[in-house]
């Protein structure tokens, strides 16, 4: 992982961003504190993500699209450890969606405009669509929809509505190849 200090990414204190391989951020993204993106991540162009009172890691492959926003829970006397947020391995967030303190499992989608609030846990292969709000503390099972505000269980997802969830990821690999192509 490397730790580079640049326009669109920021030390806060004593933490900095660090990068991945391969990683592709936007010049008009901004990135800073305790961030972690893993290897084939992109960040694109007005897309926040600010570790600042906690951590946000983001998995491999994942993509975080323009406008979205990304922050966490600061320790208190009700939460002493606070809350980080958590996105795992080949997972799309849609455009300006925000994640706030939460954990997002492998190969998830989250629609365009969702808000997904602090403790919540979306398990592996599941679609939030978009605008809807997931509200604090819910657990959406593995391989479901859920939609809405507040967001509830729809139904259970395809298996060809899963796939087309990694072909999204892998897609978006694809592209920000291209960017990175493009700044060489």
């Amino acid at each position: 992982m490397s730790s580079p200090d640049s326009r669109n990414t920021y030390r806060f204190m004593d933490e900095r961003p660090r990068l991945g391989q391969r990683v592709y951020v936007d010049s008009m993204a901004s990135v800073s504190g305790a961030v972690e993106l893993g290897d084939d991540v992109s960040i694109w162009p007005m897309a926040v993500l600010r570790g600042d009172v906690n951590r946000i890691t983001v998995g491999a492959r994942s993509n975080i699209q323009d406008g979205s926003i990304l922050h966490v829970t600061h320790e208190s006397a009700a939460l002493p450890d606070g809350r980080p947020l958590l996105v795992g391995a080949d997972v799309t967030v849609g455009h300006g969606v925000i994640l706030h303190a939460c954990t997002i499992g492998d190969r998830c989608l989250i629609g365009m405009g969702a808000v997904v609030m602090d403790g919540v846990v979306v398990e592996e292969d599941s679609l939030i669509a978009g605008g809807a709000v997931v509200t604090p503390g819910t657990v959406v099972p593995r391989g479901t929809l859920w939609r809405g505000n507040p967001a509830r269980r729809s139904r259970d997802l395809t298996d060809k509505e899963i796939s087309y969830q990694t072909y999204s990821a892998a897609h978006y690999v694809r592209l920000k190849d291209l960017y990175l192509a493009r700044q060489a």
